[in-house]
């Protein structure tokens, strides 16, 4: 069965063509034209390409209704509207693409695949934070997660690549996560209520003290706006460093820039303690998967947070992981973890979550 899969991001269309075997038959990236997706060019990346049997959706929230893969309707794309406040950035732009191919393969089945479903397992502790049972209620405040459709495929390559049950993954890229895996299922991640939560990521915070935010409205005089632009588009490497590019982050590293000295050294240090949590919700660590632009590139990066868990028994190969082209395994010797690169292959996991909703 081949599957169109559609992956908006902030700022461009991913388009893909998979075949029944998840071969990649085509694929295209298309900019954001004037706040929306442009059908023509959709049309012209489906031109000389067969029709796909089903199309499937990344979108990013779920909230706590949609916790698998569901077929499109309007209903249900109402109700996926009323979540945009919780992602603002992207599930918006997964709307406009749900509808761009709504214009153009209009007979076709559409798919909606959640980043935060693989984190539906979540058990009450872990999801739930210690705030007044109105806004748990309410508002449906709780940990949702995010990321899903890559930890759940990095880390099921891991299980079936080690026979590990213990797995911590980590997606490093321009948003950054971890998650941890025992036998398929996820138990706890870094992400919570919404994407900002957790490590320090290009542009947005992470975590910070929630008194630090109500200061800077009462004393500060900042409103919420403000403080949401540093925080989502101002904040992590970007505040630290400059830059949003860890590759230039790095560089500034080498040639000694305070900046970069500092923005590298919080961004591992803040790493480093969020795999030992994860580990801990595992009681103990078989394997760490490292993906994502970052996390599949920067050796850099993953040999630093290798040396501050050796207590984990994670050990890096430098020679090993200074040449990693794809997947690979860069456990050092002498390591009890086995540590992996695998290349984040979402378009592959919202495909089978497409083929099962309609039975292929």
């Amino acid at each position: 069965m081949r599957v169109l899969v559609v992956n908006a991001g902030s700022s461009t269309l991913k388009l893909s063509m998979l075949d029944s075997d998840d071969a990649e038959l085509g694929s295209e990236t298309i900019e954001l034209v004037e706040g929306g997706w442009d059908p023509v060019a959709v049309r012209g990346f489906l031109e000389g390409l067969p029709s796909p049997d089903v199309v499937g959706h990344r979108v990013v929230h779920g909230g706590r209704e949609f916790t698998a893969p569901v077929l499109l309707d309007a209903g249900v794309v109402g109700r996926l509207e009323a979540l945009s406040p919780l992602a603002p950035l992207h599930q918006p732009k997964a709307l406009a693409g749900i509808g761009a191919i709504s214009e153009v393969l209009p007979r076709v089945a559409q798919v909606a695949c959640f980043d935060t479903a693989f984190h539906a397992t979540l058990g009450a502790e872990a999801f739930t934070y210690a705030v007044p049972s109105a806004w748990r209620e309410r508002f449906g405040v709780r940990r949702y997660g995010f990321h899903g459709l890559s930890h759940e495929y990095v880390s099921g390559v891991a299980a079936r690549r080690t026979g590990g049950r213990r797995i911590v993954t980590a997606h490093l890229g321009a948003g950054a996560s971890l998650a941890a895996v025992l036998d398929g299922r996820c138990v706890d991640t870094t992400m919570g209520f919404t994407p900002l939560e957790g490590l320090v990521m290009a542009t947005r915070s992470g975590d910070v003290d929630p008194g630090m935010v109500l200061w800077l409205q009462r004393e500060g005089g900042l409103g919420a706006d403000e403080v949401a632009e540093g925080l989502e588009r101002g904040g992590g490497l970007t505040a630290l460093a400059g830059t949003a590019d860890m590759r230039e982050v790095l560089a500034g590293v080498g040639r000694g820039e305070e900046r970069a000295v500092l923005a590298f050294g919080v961004y591992v240090h803040r790493l480093r303690a969020a795999v030992a949590a994860m580990a801990a919700a595992l009681g103990g660590l078989d394997v760490l998967v490292f993906t994502a632009g970052v996390g599949e590139r920067s050796a850099p990066v993953r040999r630093a947070v290798a040396e501050g868990l050796g207590f984990l028994g994670v050990v890096v190969d430098p020679v090993a992981d200074e040449g990693v082209s794809g997947e690979a395994d860069v456990s050092g010797a002498g390591a009890s973890v086995r540590t992996l690169v695998v290349p984040t292959r979402e378009d592959v996991q919202i495909a089978r979550g497409a083929r099962g909703v309609v039975g292929g």
